[in-house]
């Protein structure tokens, strides 16, 4: 995959690595705090060209130096500015320093700050690399701000929020609008920063592209860069077995409907052909409710045995509605040599020992994709969700690693890892998406793309952005049955 920079996530400590890099290799760096100044009192105007007055609100570090340098900027331009400094300025160094004398005016403490009607606050106080609770006098301030609902432009990100992991340390102001530099962070997608951030502006302010790459680690947005190499149009000559054959297990006769949400949406997704497997008793009960979706009555694992016999049954799909935890350990272990997404009580089958399922799908390419939300993760991975210090990134990769599966670890802010390392936020979910049965309709579209034979990374974050893009095509008050009809075409990488 090429290095995209539009879809590029950079975590805080990698941007400051680039900030160094760029100082070495010769970049005038108090250039690049002015570009970025600069930017920040562009944005101000443009958004708020009513405001009656800016209030600046500057830290101790380079963050704080952008907000002195767009405090000039916007006196310049004839607005009232007022800037209020957390810290004594007098102890600034390094290009810090020298945008405080850009200012050339002084700076009340940030403690005697209060809000009045028509401000507009620009949040300079931290950056994405604040790793702490936020003191006590920022917090105070974030406080008075919010009661006063005082519009806020965070310059980087909105102090109190981790730039690494998106969470709020202590407090944190909700901006309105960010405006960060070169590249996002994962705190401006991980809720609730994504949230936090209000409309998000990113501005080049001249760091080279090569410094930039040398220091990403592969997470980026999911969009079709990541994956559209896989999209194969339609070959004339193909016939329906070329397209795959995908699998699905019923639940019991009162427990058919998930299995076949799951089905409706992995023929619309593409698969060649879908066979929903079905005990006797619960046979009937799909019957009644299918067209070209194919039955077949798997009793159990001696009827599964015969019938993996068939090679061309090229991907499975396990869990959504199936309730017979014992049974669903024993058919993922046998599928272990085929591509399968594992889900709902396919996952919960595993939640007391699922040593035996990672040891099955251990050896050769990824072939397992699951995808729990945060319950279903929390109980199949419990020290890893247990551990404060790591991200939904870190926890999604660090169980990835464990479970040699690709983890589509589902929420507003799904990210989807490999056991590589990649990993992947994706951010075109509407809220309308959660809701019964959404979850089977997912996890058809990510079978669709195992059976066609896509890696399974780029099948599973194939199937999240399309999923994404079909709720927001269904729209506000969509049942999961309006999601399938929904499902668009998969896009090539552009």
């Amino acid at each position: 995959m090429a290095f995209d920079r539009d879809a590029s996530i950079i975590t805080p400590s990698a941007m400051a690595a680039v900030d160094s890099d760029s100082a070495r290799s010769g970049i005038d760096s108090f250039a690049l705090m002015i570009s970025a100044g600069q930017a920040v009192s562009a944005a101000a105007l443009r958004l708020y060209p009513q405001a009656l007055r800016f209030v600046v609100l500057c830290g101790p570090g380079n963050n704080g130096g952008d907000g002195y340098i767009a405090a000039a900027a916007l006196r310049r331009s004839g607005a009232v500015v007022a800037v209020y400094a957390l810290g004594d300025t007098a102890r600034l160094r390094g290009d810090a320093a020298l945008a405080v004398a850009q200012w050339a005016r002084s700076a009340e403490t940030l403690e005697a700050y209060r809000p009045e009607p028509g401000d507009v606050v620009i949040d300079a106080l931290f950056g994405a690399g604040l790793s702490r609770p936020v003191p006590d006098a920022v917090a105070v301030a974030i406080q008075a701000v919010t009661r006063a609902q005082v519009p806020v432009i965070a310059v980087d990100l909105p102090s109190g929020l981790d730039g690494r992991t998106g969470q709020v340390l202590g407090e944190s102001f909700r901006a309105s609008h960010t405006v960060t530099f070169m590249a996002r962070k994962p705190g401006h997608l991980l809720l609730p920063g994504g949230v936090l951030c209000g409309s998000l502006e990113v501005f080049d302010i001249g760091i080279p592209e090569r410094i930039l790459q040398k220091h990403t680690s592969g997470l980026c947005e999911n969009t079709p860069h990541l994956w559209g190499g896989e999209a194969r149009a339609p070959d004339p000559s193909s016939h329906k077995f070329k397209r795959g054959h995908l699998a699905i297990f019923s639940g019991g006769p009162l427990a058919t409907g998930a299995a076949r949400l799951s089905a409706a949406a992995g023929l619309k997704a593409g698969a060649g052909l879908v066979t929903l497997a079905a005990t006797s008793a619960a046979l009937s009960a799909n019957a009644a409710h299918l067209t070209a979706v194919m039955l077949k009555e798997i009793e159990d694992a001696a009827a599964l045995s015969h019938w993996l016999a068939d090679k061309r049954l090229s991907a499975f799909i396990l869990g959504p509605g199936f309730g017979d935890l014992e049974k669903a350990r024993q058919y993922a272990v046998m599928l272990s040599d085929r591509a399968l997404v594992l889900d709902a009580d396919g996952i919960t089958a595993f939640k007391d020992d699922p040593a035996p399922l990672f040891e099955a799908f251990a050896g050769g390419d990824t072939r397992l994709v699951m995808t729990p939300h945060e319950g279903e993760f929390a109980r199949l991975f419990p020290d890893i969700d247990a551990d404060p210090t790591l991200s939904k990134v870190d926890r999604a990769i660090a169980a990835a690693k464990r479970s040699h599966a690709v983890i589509v670890y589902k929420g507003a802010d799904t990210v989807i890892a490999s056991p590589d390392g990649r990993a992947t936020i994706n951010t075109n979910a509407p809220p309308w998406l959660a809701t019964a049965g959404s979850g089977d309709t997912l996890a058809g579209i990510i079978g669709a793309h195992l059976a066609q034979g896509m890696p399974a990374f780029e099948a599973a974050a194939a199937g999240v952005w399309r999923h994404g893009r079909a709720g927001t095509k269904a729209g506000e008050g969509l049942t999961a049955e309006d999601l399938a009809a929904a499902i668009e075409p998969l896009p090539a990488a552009r």
